[in-house]
């Protein structure tokens, strides 16, 4: 009959080692590792793979450790003092390894009540995987937070994808548990082996604040050393912040990176961040916008999200390249004069069984009610934003982009859907708030704390919302009651002016106030004026596509419109392929249309852009004031007969204003009386019709004189010749 009783050759505990062996042990750090006991230094060692073991000890001593009995790859024995490494033999093979038992904790005390508290503002330089030497030993040093867990391993190749291997140190009540892995080091692929509160085991779970993942479909982790980068872009941190504000001329090319080119003679394969690097950041240079927007570049499992659906927030998709060579993409940009923007994705995750979904067994980063935690239109999560630590979380990730990687700005996706509780709900599938009202009070505040850290940590960068609702002071400082975005996403002037220029001109006089209603609330907010990737999707064409007419009249229309967004107030975005006119929807797995730049009329909408882009930049009274409303005035909005809009743009005491016309017929309208605030010349900086964009080249010669009697309540008045379809941008340059 076996006894638990102590057997006096063998230093431990009989059912302690058991319970090692089988992974059950709720602190293997008490007995795994060295040990002063009543008998000395004692050495407990766990490895399956084992049949024979031994400490070499740095003096060259070799101490064999003996087997524990009904413990199979447990073993034990007294050491003299010193440090030592572990000396193994098994299935006719030897291998030398240190001991992950044997090292102290990485995480201090303050590291530990900020995790606990929610309240750590660089999350990731505690949590993740980190390349470092630890008590003079290289390795990585694993962190993680499992409130409810009842084990958590580290698992990877390194140990045969054995939970019983390395169990990780739980670091009190904070939640975190947390191991040094020696030898460990840059490439390593792992997971986290879980058991929930009841013993049971979790589906693999990938590291929530991993910097590498796996290229898909695999889904584990990959140890990225992501320190000790060598920026170049220290010009362009100190100076952006003047290129950011409301003031700057702001005019954004967005991208997805999987899409914008492919190299068909290797598979077809997307650029990768360094070819990037040289490849788009020139083409935007060359077209004159001022920032790149990405696409989310954050890790995700499925290429049809186009990332919009992330498991790895604070990895940057292994599908371009490692971290550093997104930084090269960041870094050439910058030294180029580009700002880099990236959507980022708080509202929501995928619910892939490797991913946040009950990651310790519980709704930790989730609601558990299905009607504030689970999204019907996406089939995803919804994180549980009034909960600290998930809102640290959030929070920290978004500082860790702006800082790690040099991110000028965010544009936040979806930011409607997290305001109110029952977006996208019938009546029944949501939980009002504490007030009984249907506003998300965990989400605004989420925000405000978001945006009142990142532009209080990080100099110059902004912040954008995608937010389709009238919600107010989305872009007013949080001090005020605002959310503290510095920018918001203007949807209803793209829907309604969108909804106008799709239809056949002899129908625009009935829907004249589509073009007009804008400016009633222009100045509510900071606002961009985006065609978005969301625009040229699911069914809804290309931006050419939508345009009536003939081909040259959708040309036309589609120049005359872009014309008048460059001349409207506000900053713009403009998505991949519309600045040539790409003529079919936009798709994810497929590079754009490159062929039909050797097309005239592409080739003419893509100098369009450039040129647009130059006046822009160039001309303060287009950009200064895009966001006040002393910076515009209607010169004529009710000539809806015609469906000809006419309006000024100012840009302070200092700088020439501009008239921007717009005629959205079919019919040159010539000797059209222009009212003016200035006589003299008047300089026609831009005219859509122009030859080179592939129009009738219609126009006024250069310029037109103001020297005519008042008209439109202004003091002076031109006689301008308007092509069909088209815009013209005229500068005052003098008597």
């Amino acid at each position: 009959m076996a006894s638990d009783a102590p057997d006096p050759t063998i230093p431990i505990d009989a059912e302690a080692a058991r319970a090692v062996a089988e992974g059950r042990h709720p602190d293997p750090f008490s007995i795994l590792g060295p040990h002063l006991t009543g008998r000395g230094r004692v050495l407990c060692v766990f490895d399956p793979g084992a049949e024979e073991m031994s400490a070499r000890m740095t003096s060259g001593e070799v101490v064999p450790l003996a087997p524990v009995p009904d413990a199979r790859g447990v073993f034990a024995g007294a050491i003299p003092d010193g440090g030592y490494r572990l000396k193994a033999r098994g299935y006719g093979q030897d291998w030398e390894v240190d001991d992950p038992y044997r090292f102290g904790p990485v995480l201090g005390e303050m590291d530990e009540y900020l995790l606990g508290e929610g309240t750590h503002a660089r999350l990731w330089t505690a949590l993740g995987a980190h390349v470092m030497t630890h008590e003079g030993v290289d390795g990585t040093h694993f962190a993680v937070w499992a409130p409810n867990a009842s084990r958590v391993s580290v698992v990877g190749d390194f140990n045969g994808w054995n939970g019983r291997r390395h169990i990780l140190r739980r670091r009190g009540a904070s939640g975190i548990w947390e191991i040094f892995m020696p030898g460990l080091g840059e490439g390593t692929v792992y997971k986290y082996e879980i058991l929930d509160a009841d013993g049971r085991l979790l589906p693999l779970k990938a590291d929530p604040v991993g910097f590498g993942a796996q290229h898909a479909p695999e889904t584990a982790s990959v140890v990225r050393d992501i320190r000790g980068y060598g920026w170049r872009d220290a010009p362009w941190i100190e100076a952006r912040a003047e290129r950011q504000t409301i003031h700057a001329p702001i005019s954004i090319y967005e991208v997805h990176l999987g899409s914008w080119r492919r190299l068909a003679a290797e598979g077809d394969r997307p650029l990768s961040y360094r070819e990037l690097a040289k490849e788009l950041v020139d083409y935007v240079v060359d077209l004159g916008f001022t920032h790149i927007e990405l696409m989310p570049v954050s890790e995700h499992p499925f290429d049809g999200s186009w990332g919009y659906q992330p498991v790895g927030l604070f990895a940057p998709t292994v599908r371009f390249g490692p971290p550093h060579e997104f930084r090269d993409l960041i870094d050439a940009a910058h030294q180029r004069g580009l700002g880099v923007l990236m959507d980022w994705v708080p509202g929501h995750f995928p619910s892939d069984a490797h991913g946040l979904g009950r990651f310790d067994g519980t709704a930790l980063y989730e609601h558990a009610d299905p009607r504030e935690g689970f999204h019907q239109d996406w089939n995803t999560l919804i994180y549980n934003f009034g909960r600290t630590e998930v809102a640290n979380f959030l929070i920290s990730n978004a500082l860790y982009w702006l800082e790690e990687y040099h991110i000028d700005g965010l544009r936040v996706d979806a930011v409607a859907s997290m305001l109110y509780r029952d977006y996208s709900r019938k009546d029944g599938e949501w939980v009002p708030n504490r007030h009984g009202g249907r506003e998300n009070l965990e989400a605004i505040a989420l925000f405000q704390r978001m945006n009142a850290q990142v532009y209080g940590e990080v100099d110059g960068i902004l912040t954008a919302a995608e937010e389709s609702t009238a919600f107010p002071a989305v872009s007013r400082p949080v001090d005020m009651g605002g959310l503290g975005f510095g920018f918001k996403w203007n949807m209803g002037w793209m829907n309604d002016t969108l909804g106008y220029i799709q239809k056949d001109p002899i129908h625009r006089r009935h829907h004249h106030n589509q073009m007009t209603f804008g400016i009633h609330y222009a100045w509510s907010e900071n606002f961009i004026l985006p065609i978005s990737h969301d625009e040229v999707v699911h069914g809804k064409g290309s931006m050419l596509g939508k345009m009536p007419g003939s081909d040259w009249e959708k040309f036309a229309n589609l120049r005359a419109y872009y014309g008048f967004m460059w001349g409207h107030p506000g900053k713009k975005l403009l998505f991949m392929g519309q600045e040539f006119a790409q003529g079919r929807e936009w798709r994810h797995n497929t590079q754009l249309d490159w062929h039909l730049l050797d097309q005239p009329l592409h080739k003419g909408m893509q100098a369009l852009v450039r040129d647009l882009n130059r006046v822009y930049v160039d001309t303060p009274a287009l950009h200064a004031r895009d966001c006040e409303p002393e910076g515009f005035q209607w010169i004529e909005a009710n000539a809806s007969d015609i469906s000809v809009f006419a309006w000024l743009r100012k840009g302070g005491h200092d700088s020439a204003p501009c008239a921007v016309i717009c005629n959205f017929t079919p019919v040159e309208r010539t000797a059209w009386v222009c009212g003016l605030p200035l006589p003299g010349h008047w300089e026609e900086v831009l005219n859509t019709d122009a030859g080179l964009y592939g129009g009738g080249n219609r126009g006024n010669m250069g310029g037109v004189a103001a020297d005519g009697p008042p008209a439109h309540g202004q003091p002076h008045s031109a006689k301008v010749t308007l092509p069909p379809l088209s815009t013209i941008i005229l500068r005052h340059s003098g008597h």
